[in-house]
């Protein structure tokens, strides 16, 4: 067997076995394949897709040639989110402090930015000092001590997805369904989860554009999550505009601390809170999810979610006076108003060129390689639906290069104004909200 034999298989149209799966992902983490064979792997799987035990392969495969966190073994609650990106979502900084504070443990692996999507680990990087690159026996200390942890991958946790979760954003097959399912699914089932909660995405902004995508990717994870047998929720949430009041990674980071000190926006709050609800629903810590929406407001209004993080923040080596004052951090040396230009309501924002936006301030990754600068990205004062008039201040962008006309003009391509009443935009388009049977 040999890894043009594989390719060429797939490539035309045939259906991988389990053995040719798990040959690939074991050469390719003992580093006896090429990158370049593995993005053609990649772009045969993107083009040709797999079948739903091919998906279960590839994710089996990836969490066997790889060591597994044993969480599961010690907590009696042990869960986790994933989103599937989107424009400034920063829901994982809110949640994991709010259920931890909450008595649930949360060993949340998370990754990096991709494309005109931001990554958790760059929000956090973005606070001084902090460390996303910890050992198990360090991540299984925190989670004693404070009940959550916010990490990237070892080099031994679902190794082969690290590698293709790089080469996937160089090589334009991100979107590809399977590919997400079996990235998703093997960082998860290595953390020894009780339970997920999946917030897809869907719109302008997502990798999922339509309905139509997103309920086939949520098929495909919850058929390949039913075979592995880890209960999963999921909630589908609007990314026709983005999420919160900003977008950029030090910008997105400063908001999450403001709404786990209960000043968050409402869009932001009302998926924070349908995602952790649903996960004290399966935890049987809540008897609905509007029970568990009533009890995650009440823990914001009590400190302790804020104090977790804080926490967190403290043991993984960040500095603690930029998040208990985030305004004494200076911003970016760079800043540039978008105005209204005439009476009326907004009536676009679009997320995905806002999200375009930031790569070009300096806040996105071009290339796998690319330098991101942790101050760029946007502000807005105006969500869809919000009245505006001639010289409001619809938005700041914010850099530490140049903003040149063609950026401002970039951004302005994805604002419109309408000269009547617009509907604000609804954040949950639809919920799975009872975990799978198993």
């Amino acid at each position: 067997m040999t890894p043009q034999e594989i390719i060429a298989k797939k490539r035309d149209h045939h259906a991988l076995s389990r053995e040719e799966i798990t040959f690939f992902i074991q050469h390719l983490v003992q580093e006896k394949f090429t990158d370049y064979q593995a993005t053609a792997l990649l772009m045969a799987i993107y083009l040709n897709g797999m079948t739903l035990q091919e998906t279960a392969h590839l994710t089996q495969a990836m969490v066997d040639n790889g060591q597994s966190l044993s969480f599961s073994e010690k907590f009696l609650h042990v869960y986790d989110k994933h989103s599937t990106g989107g424009v400034g979502d920063k829901v994982s900084l809110i949640l994991a402090p709010l259920l931890a504070s909450m008595g649930l443990k949360i060993p949340m692996i998370s990754g990096r930015g991709l494309g005109h999507s931001g990554g958790t680990l760059d929000k956090l990087e973005s606070i001084p000092g902090l460390c996303t690159r910890l050992s198990d026996q360090e991540a299984l200390q925190q989670i004693k001590e404070i009940g959550f942890v916010m990490m990237g991958q070892t080099r031994d946790i679902a190794p082969a997805d690290r590698i293709l979760y790089a080469l996937r954003d160089a090589t334009a097959t991100i979107s590809s369904i399977p590919l997400i399912t079996a990235s998703i699914l093997s960082k998860k089932l290595a953390e020894g989860l009780h339970g997920l909660v999946m917030d897809v995405k869907i719109g302008s902004g997502a990798f999922m554009r339509t309905r139509k995508e997103a309920d086939q990717l949520v098929t495909s994870i919850q058929k390949t999550a039913t075979l592995h047998r880890l209960p999963t929720a999921i909630l589908m949430t609007d990314m026709e505009q983005p999420l919160g009041l900003a977008v950029g990674n030090w910008l997105e980071t400063r908001e999450a601390i403001w709404a786990l000190q209960g000043k968050g926006c409402a869009d932001l709050m009302t998926v924070s809170f349908y995602l952790c609800a649903q996960i004290l629903v399966m935890a049987q810590k809540a008897s609905s999810v509007e029970h568990g929406i009533e009890l995650c407001q009440r823990q914001i209004e009590s400190g302790k979610p804020y104090k977790a993080f804080e926490a967190m923040v403290e043991k993984q080596g960040g500095d603690l006076s930029i998040v208990r004052d985030p305004l004494s951090f200076p911003m970016a040396t760079q800043s540039q108003v978008i105005l209204a230009e005439q009476d009326g309501f907004i009536k676009r924002l679009d997320a995905l060129t806002m999200g375009q936006t930031v790569v070009k301030l300096g806040g996105g990754r071009e290339n796998r390689d690319s330098p991101i600068d942790l101050k760029a990205g946007i502000v807005f004062e105006k969500k869809v639906g919000d009245k505006v008039k001639m010289g409001d201040k619809i938005a700041t962008l914010f850099s530490n290069r140049t903003i040149t006309r063609n950026t401002l003009n970039h951004a302005n391509q994805g604002i419109s104004i309408s000269n009547t009443k617009v509907q604000p935009r609804k954040c949950i388009i639809d919920t799975l909200a009872s975990p799978i049977e198993i």
